[in-house]
């Protein structure tokens, strides 16, 4: 298969990000990543100008970092509660899943991704739990969800 090295704009998700050289398949650069601006060939006069990426790339880096440290304290002090129904033996209807906090912490007018939303299955119980937001590759948030139960009168 032929290759060909390209030095990328953009960060593209599995292959790199601004000014990285990258070698991938020249259908794929060809056909993709240069006609979308995503790209440019590596040739000498380009491998001279990937300062100003790597400069745009450091800044874009800074942003985002601090922009995951400032959501990263609004997450820690949210207090989400969730109210469970349980029936006679104490048994818990439904649970807390990862959606639901996501839909809390909107409301709140926190937006996340609900997949940065680690937790491992849905709780169930009451009482109070610790739940990391992944926001950033260096920056983990932790949220404390606190969960009541309610019992559920006879029908």
């Amino acid at each position: 298969m032929a290759t060909t090295e390209i030095i990328l704009r953009e960060k593209v998700d599995g292959l790199g990000a601004e000014a990285d050289v990258v070698k991938v398949k020249a259908g794929f650069a060809r056909n993709f990543l240069i006609p979308q601006g995503k790209a440019f060939e590596a040739t000498k006069g380009n491998l001279r100008q990937r300062a100003a990426l790597g400069a745009a790339r450091v800044q874009r880096e800074a942003e985002e970092l601090s922009k995951a440290s400032a959501l990263a304290n609004k997450i820690g002090k949210a207090r989400p509660k969730f109210t469970l129904e349980t029936g006679q033996g104490g048994k818990a209807f439904g649970s807390v899943t990862s959606m639901d906090i996501h839909n809390k912490l909107e409301e709140a007018g926190i937006t996340v991704d609900r997949h940065a939303i680690k937790l491992d299955k849905p709780i169930k119980t009451a009482g109070k739990t610790d739940i990391e937001i992944r926001l950033h590759p260096d920056i983990v948030a932790t949220l404390r969800v606190t969960v009541e139960t309610e019992e559920k009168g006879a029908e």
